[in-house]
């Protein structure tokens, strides 16, 4: 009985893997109907409360600008450093948390490097965005004095 088992088992495994591997083919080969419609470039500051926007657009955003430590253009967007401390990372993080509900087309990194280094913010997506940044986030990109 067992070598029975035994010759079975291999069998069945093989069988196992090669539906498993049919059914992950076949479901890549169709098209994806879940795949959600791109967001268009624009703003949509109803994503916030009046609060919320206030906080975004007239004490975040200014804040952040005027410590911005360099700009960095990207093919496909812009980079912006800032210094390491505790407030200013709070205040990214909190920026970029709004910005992501109310821009949804960026593709947006907080990048926090080693041994204390500078704190980095990328803003980049598909094509278009760049373009959007450059009109809409122009005082976050113009150069620094």
């Amino acid at each position: 009985m067992t070598r029975c088992y035994s010759k079975l088992i291999p069998l069945a495994v093989s069988a196992v893997t090669m539906l498993a591997g049919y059914s992950f083919i076949a479901a890549a080969a169709q098209p994806s109907t879940a795949r959600a419609a791109q967001s268009p470039f624009y703003c949509d500051k109803g994503a916030l409360s009046p609060a919320e926007r206030t906080r975004h657009f007239d004490v975040l955003g200014p804040a952040l600008v005027a410590r911005r430590e360099a700009v960095r253009e990207l093919p496909d967007g812009y980079e912006i450093q800032f210094a390491s401390d505790r407030q200013t990372f709070q205040d990214l993080a909190e920026f970029v948390e709004a910005e992501r509900r109310c821009c949804p087309f960026f593709d947006i990194t907080l990048r926090m490097t080693p041994e204390h280094g500078p704190l980095w913010v990328r803003f980049t997506g598909r094509p278009g965005t760049k373009q959007f940044i450059e009109a809409d986030g122009a005082d976050w990109i113009k150069p620094l004095r």
